[in-house]
């Protein structure tokens, strides 16, 4: 075991679980702002094999400024159109002059690269939008100030663990609840296995669960594709459908009463209904941000401790809003694997800019136990779990550079 400040101690509230409210959300991955973490991610994870490639190591870089501006559209049973197309800016810093030690200089075309990266991924995840007429795809990625850049700039071999790039905290938190996995399991299914067999679903497919004491109450927002809907009755099927596809998953999951509403805005009778020409609402006045959506973990959960950080498109390496959401939540996932008795779990990363990343300012767990468990039982096995995965914080960054972690 190393001196690293691990603290373990009990949490001072009941399990979530226990809470007489729950509320949990999760925007699918055509929300607008789902859009626009996925695009900053894709470029992230892009450039960072880019510069393993060119030059051996990750150079400094951040893409998690994406916007989204919604177009206009008119939307129409068995086809529409999009009038004015949705426009992207892809913003940030990015490295595209490097100089090695031995005088070789390197030119990397940053903006090209995330451009085509940016297209790759709407290409994708968005079949239904058209790349040459849906959407316009911009990138502004100037280069970063020297103070950030040395952080990248090691010795020979350089250190063995990158150094903070700020003062910030990560949070995470494990086992979920069951209206949290389902709020999960519902919009990755309906984006998933259910949408490869419907195409009338689009992409953007929001779902918010409400617990009060044991009724799981899920309001789910599904926009459908024109193209595939010939006509009222063939919506109002649709929204069945999906409603009983996720009623049938959440009992999967439960044993509490469960009920399920599908596009509660729609006025059959008025025609207003959520039909898309994209699958997407930024096709028509929703706008959208990285980190204005989902957490690390893939969800927004205000009866949970959350931190404010984008996730999506900072650099893998030493940026602390990234790495210590994504490791504190891989933290947590790992000491409720391996640990007997915890009902809920919430561990914090806070970083001091400058020191190694696998040696936070603090790594601070709490803990709700089982009756009969009390914290002393645990407390060991939770701080040798904490260290280990300190130690290996570096493997992290590696599979975030080849995909395997969603920060969405």
């Amino acid at each position: 075991m190393t001196d690293r400040n691990i603290q373990v101690q009990s949490l001072d509230r009941s399990a979530v679980e226990d809470d007489a409210v729950e509320i949990v959300e999760r925007k699918g991955l055509g929300h607008p702002d789902s859009i626009c973490d996925g695009i900053a991610e894709h470029v992230c994870e892009t450039l960072a094999r880019e510069y393993l490639d060119r030059v051996g190591h990750v150079l400094h870089f951040n893409t998690d400024e994406t916007q989204l501006v919604a177009g206009d559209a008119a939307p129409a049973f068995g086809g529409g159109n999009v009038i004015d197309p949705i426009y992207i800016l892809v913003v940030g810093r990015a490295t595209s002059h490097y100089v090695e030690a031995d005088g070789t200089e390197h030119h990397i075309p940053v903006e090209s690269i995330a451009l085509e990266a940016a297209r790759e991924y709407l290409r994708e995840t968005l079949p239904h939008l058209d790349l040459e007429t849906d959407v316009i795809v911009d990138v502004k990625l100037g280069e970063g100030s020297g103070d950030l850049q040395d952080v990248f700039t090691d010795d020979d071999d350089g250190p063995a663990v990158p150094m903070a790039n700020d003062t910030s905290f990560g949070v995470g938190h494990a086992p979920l609840t069951e209206t949290e996995r389902i709020v999960l399991e519902a919009e990755r299914s309906l984006n998933g296995p259910y949408a490869e067999h419907t195409p009338a679903v689009g992409e953007d497919v929001k779902v918010m669960g409400k617990r009060e004491d044991d009724h799981i109450d899920l309001t789910i927002a599904a926009a459908l594709v024109d193209a595939h809907v010939p006509d009222m009755d063939a919506y109002i099927a649709q929204v069945e459908a999906i409603r009983e596809h996720v009623f049938d998953l959440a009992t999967e999951h439960t044993d509490r009463e469960v009920t399920v509403h599908v596009n509660t805005a729609d006025d059959y009778e008025s025609g207003s209904i959520y039909l898309t020409t994209t699958g997407t609402s930024a096709e028509q006045g929703d706008d959208g941000s990285v980190g204005r959506g989902n957490r690390a973990n893939g969800l927004i959960t205000p009866n949970r401790a959350m931190s404010m950080e984008a996730t999506s498109g900072k650099n893998p390496v030493n940026h602390i809003g990234k790495i210590y959401n994504l490791l504190s939540t891989q933290i947590a996932e790992a000491v409720v694997a391996e640990v007997d008795g915890i009902r809920d779990l919430r561990v914090r990363l806070l970083s001091q800019i400058g020191r190694p990343i696998d040696e936070p300012h603090v790594a601070d767990v709490e803990v709700v136990t089982e009756d009969g468990t009390a914290v002393a039982d645990v407390d060991a096995e939770i701080e040798r779990i904490v260290d280990a995965q300190l130690a290996s914080v570096t493997d992290l960054t590696r599979r975030v550079i080849d995909g395997e972690r969603t920060t969405f």
